[in-house]
């Protein structure tokens, strides 16, 4: 069986076809592989199996920070975020004081 480390930016039509149908949903935390390449450089991939190659699929840093930088932000959106109660009919004989 092959094995190929490749970029997410240069997938084949082919490749890319076979990654979506195996992560629909995309890919999780569980599904990444580390591993140090030749030159000692840690590299973070997904792994994907055809019938005759293994692909490792590199996740680039910059993709990696994107993401964490969008989970950031959901999380404080989350954190900020008030409860907002639903509008109410006012009675209109109600008298507001507006001092």
């Amino acid at each position: 069986m092959k094995r190929i480390i490749v970029g997410f930016d240069k997938l084949s039509p082919k490749i890319l076809n076979l990654f979506v149908e195996r992560y629909p949903d995309g890919y999780g935390d569980n599904d990444i592989i580390e591993f140090k390449n030749g030159t000692g450089e840690t590299i973070q991939a997904v792994e994907l199996k055809s019938t005759d190659t293994v692909y490792l699929i590199r996740i680039g840093k910059k993709m990696n920070q994107i993401i964490q930088e969008f989970e950031d932000e959901q999380s404080e959106l989350n954190e900020d975020s008030e409860f907002i109660e639903e509008d109410k009919e006012i009675d209109p004989n109600y008298d507001f004081d507006l001092t």
